[in-house]
């Protein structure tokens, strides 16, 4: 890129082309153009590459602009001149760049003269270096030479020193071979000569000793000596293994009850003795000792005597303790404790009893009972309890043994008691559901051991339950039909039914019960006994007795009130009724509670394999299904009783009245009712917030819509008739507000839902009512009023609103047709009536009204 010059280099450029006035200004110029074609010539050939020019850069650091590689002469000069009267000194500038270069060319020749040794040098440089290599690698081999005479030298040295190690060790290995031969020569010839004599006590330590020994001639037992050494101990095992049964043979006899001989001396060092030969000798010692002690027990029971029968159960625990103390005192100190004789005894004694106790039972199936089966359970669980506390377990097998379960997580459960849930008179309802669950004890090694043989019969166990519970639940209904609903001054009016917790208290007992018999089948069995009869106390006491529908004197039901059939009479609920209906819904929420926490304490005691077949989420359902028809009846008796002030309501002659007044009389009649209802349920349903709330809820609603749609029956309404209805919308709203703390002394606030649901009914029906207050003409502004109160605008809505306001046929027709000119277009996906369908239409509302006659009919 050519940079056009300033005035002061454009004159210098025409001064060169001009002649110049003097020699002097002659040979500048010429000068000047000289070193010009020099520095191009020197720009041509020398040329570096970006890399070389930034390492030059780094290396000598320059601001000088004649060091810098993109070097522009034009611009320097015109750094150098920037305008025509600086060429005033162009010979000073000239002169100076002249010193420059020479001072340059004496550097570069300084340079140059001082580079015309070095190679030499280096050279020289590189031979001296070589040299220090040779000598330190002579060095080097010298020591490594001298290294190796070293250790040479040190190995001659410790030759002698290494042979007399070597000769040292076999030396001390034979001399401890030998003694260790000499010890079991000895030992072996002193083993045979003791056996012969019976002197156990001595062959006892004797022969540990020569088994220990005889495990260092493992080794050598290629060497004849040492092997037939290891054949005499062998055969000296055998003699006495056979010797020491023969001798408890002797001492105790199999054949006969008497027993011929009793401890002594030989026979305790005689167990010392089978505590070192081979296991089998030992068990088979324990083995006849226990069959001979336990003879008698097989004579006495036998399953043709009448003591071997389940009523007399008590009489073998009584013998097997009798004989167990005779044991300690006669042979406890015959036998090593780490043998657990005494354990042993009681361990094959509940084997033989289970087998014996199971075969007697097949064979007299029919002869067993409840309460026998009970009795005998009982002992045996206790007889096991007391093995456990006596015993340590140790000598069970493996199938027998159970392994303990992993400790259920604490929960609360209504069915757990201090005592281990076996005192049914502590059963308290609030107490139950809060109290922690205690840790579980550890597990009894001895559970099951004789009581798993009555687990096959526990079926007359399930079927005496379910044939007392049946009973029972007669019972209640029984007692429920001759003690009639709760009055409406009795204390426990809304409260849980007594029969609920009677109900609990036994099925915690037969738990109990159940659990300490078996873990498995009957447990499942019986929890489907319990959903059956949870079933049928809820469907028999509860829903069974919640009051009908039906007025006695008139014949009406709930269908023909809704359908406001003209001249009918309201059949409400008595108070006792109310009362009645709100204690079934409190039980039934206990029951509920209850009965999920009956589900968590039976999955604890089943066996965890077993666990997925607990479920009593039906039954839950079921208890939830009579909450929700209680509340539902009470909405019912309420919103019934509404219906003749809105019948009246819509039957008034809107289009007459004159001035606004008071609230009307239907509003003082429907305020009269709630005042008469609310309370009762409210005080009746104290303990069960939360269903008083659904209550309020569901009532509102019920009654919003329904008012809206007799709203829309007042046609024609004057704008004053509008006026009134909007001071009785308003009256309505400001109770159904405070519709939770109506007549009660305490104020609480209504909760938020609830409260938000009758803002949003109420607040649509007094904008429907300022719609009908507005005049219709002009038509667009009413129409757009109507858009901007209405959320939830339609067509149907505007259509009954014209109807209420008198007009005429085609009137309302072209209000229609401008409305659906000015509805705002929904949103993609949306419809401008699906906002309606919030609001229930009549369609709607008959459909709901044929369902509830179809539920009514269906309980009658």
């Amino acid at each position: 890129m050519v940079t056009q010059l300033p005035p002061a280099s454009q004159s210098a450029s025409r001064s060169r082309k001009q002649p110049a006035s003097s020699s002097g200004e002659q040979l500048v110029v010429e000068m000047d153009e000289d070193e010009l074609e020099v520095v191009e010539e020197l720009e041509a050939v020398l040329h570096l590459s970006p890399e070389v020019q930034q390492a030059i850069e780094q290396v000598f650091p320059s601001q000088d602009p004649l060091d810098r590689a993109d070097f522009n002469a034009v611009e320097y000069i015109n750094t150098l001149f920037p305008t025509e009267q600086s060429l005033s000194n162009i010979d000073d500038v000239v002169s100076k760049i002249r010193l420059k270069i020479r001072r340059l060319d004496e550097n570069i020749r300084t340079v140059v003269r001082g580079q015309t040794n070095v190679g030499q040098d280096g050279r020289q440089a590189l031979e001296e270096a070589q040299k220090a290599i040779q000598q330190l690698f002579s060095k080097i081999k010298d020591i490594k030479d001298k290294a190796e005479k070293s250790e040479q030298m040190v190995k001659e040295i410790t030759r002698d020193i290494k042979q007399l190690d070597h000769a040292k060790r076999h030396l001390t290995t034979s001399i401890t071979t030998l003694n260790h031969l000499h010890m079991l020569a000895g030992g072996v010839d002193s083993l045979e000569a003791m056996t012969r004599k019976r002197q156990y006590g001595e062959v006892a330590n004797l022969l540990q000793g020569v088994v220990n020994v005889l495990e260092h001639f493992q080794k050598y037992m290629g060497i004849p000596q040492i092997r037939q050494l290891s054949e005499r101990v062998r055969a000296a095992q055998t003699e006495l293994g056979q010797q020491i049964l023969a001798d408890f043979e002797e001492a105790f006899p199999s054949q006969g009850t008497k027993r011929a001989g009793g401890p002594s001396n030989v026979l305790r060092d005689a167990c010392l003795v089978a505590n070192v030969l081979d296991s089998r000798i030992k068990q088979e010692i324990i083995k006849k000792f226990i069959r001979q002690h336990l003879s008698e027990y097989l004579v006495l029971f036998q399953e043709n005597q009448d003591v071997a029968w389940l009523d007399k159960i008590d009489r073998r625990y009584a013998w097997i303790k009798r004989q167990l103390v005779d044991y300690e005192e006669k042979y406890g100190r015959m036998f090593p404790v780490d043998w657990c004789m005494t354990e042993r005894i009681a361990v094959e004694f509940c084997h033989i009893t289970r087998n014996d106790l199971a075969k007697i039972m097949r064979t007299r199936a029919k002869e067993i009972e409840v309460k026998l089966l009970l009795f005998a359970i009982q002992r045996t669980t206790n007889f096991e309890g007391l093995l456990a506390k006596r015993f340590s377990g140790c000598t069970l097998s493996g199938d027998v043994m159970k392994k303990p379960e992993p400790a259920p997580p604490v929960s609360t459960n209504p069915f757990l008691d201090d005592d281990g849930m076996t005192d049914e008179s502590s059963l308290d309802r609030e107490g139950d559901l809060d109290k922690p669950k205690k840790p579980k004890v550890p597990e009894n090694p001895f559970h099951g051991i004789i009581s798993k043989c009555f687990e096959p019969h526990l079926y007359v166990y399930i079927e005496s339950q379910d044939k007392n519970l049946g009973e029972l639940i007669n019972r209640f209904v029984g007692d429920f039909k001759a003690q009639g609903p709760p009055k409406s001054t009795s204390e426990d009016a809304g409260s849980v039914l007594p029969s609920c917790a009677d109900l609990f208290v036994y099925y915690k007992k037969c738990m109990v019960q159940c659990s300490q018999l078996s873990t498995g089948e009957p447990m499942i069995a019986l929890s489907t006994i319990f959903q059956k009869y949870l079933r049928e106390y809820a469907w028999k006491i509860l829903s069974g007795n919640l009051p009908k529908t039906t007025s006695s004197s008139g014949g009406l039901n709930i269908s023909s009130l809704l359908k406001e059939k003209e001249g009918s009479e309201v059949a409400k609920f008595t108070t006792e009724e109310l009362c009645l209906i709100c204690s079934i819904l409190s039980t039934a929420e206990y029951c509920l509670a209850t009965t999920q926490q009956l589900e968590e304490k039976l999955k604890e005691k089943v066996d965890i394999t077993l666990t997925d077949r607990i479920n009593l989420m039906g039954e839950m359902d079921t208890f939830s299904t009579v909450i929700s028809n209680s509340i539902q009846l009470l909405v019912q008796d309420l919103d019934s009783a509404c219906d003749p002030a809105l019948s009246a309501m819509s039957k008034m002659q809107w289009q007459n009245v004159e001035h606004v007044g008071d609230q009307s009389p239907y509003v003082t009649s429907i305020i009269l009712h709630v005042k008469q209802n609310v309370p009762i349920v409210r005080d009746n349903l104290a303990s069960t917030r939360k269903y008083f709330t659904q209550f309020c809820i569901k009532f509102a609603n019920s009654f919003i819509p329904k008012f809206i749609n007799h709203l829309f029956k007042c046609k024609p309404t004057s704008m004053v008739g509008a006026e009134q209805l909007l001071l009785d919308t308003h009256s309505l709203k400001t109770v159904l507000l405070d519709l939770p703390s109506i007549g009660s002394q305490v104020v609480r606030k209504a909760p938020a839902s609830y409260t938000k649901i009758v803002v949003k009914g109420m607040t649509r029906a007094e904008m429907i009512l300022k719609v009908v207050m507005a005049p219709h003409e002009p038509s667009v502004v009413f129409v757009d009023n109507y858009i901007k109160l209405l959320a939830d605008c339609n067509t149907e809505i505007l259509q009954k609103i014209l109807e209420m306001k008198g007009l005429k046929r085609s009137e309302q027709n072209a209000m229609l047709e401008l409305f659906r000119q000015r509805l705002p277009t929904p949103p993609s996906g949306a419809d401008s009536s699906s906002v309606a369908l919030q609001t229930p239409t009549p369609e709607q509302e008959s459909s709901r009204i044929r369902k509830l006659e179809k539920l009514i009919k269906k309980r009658l």
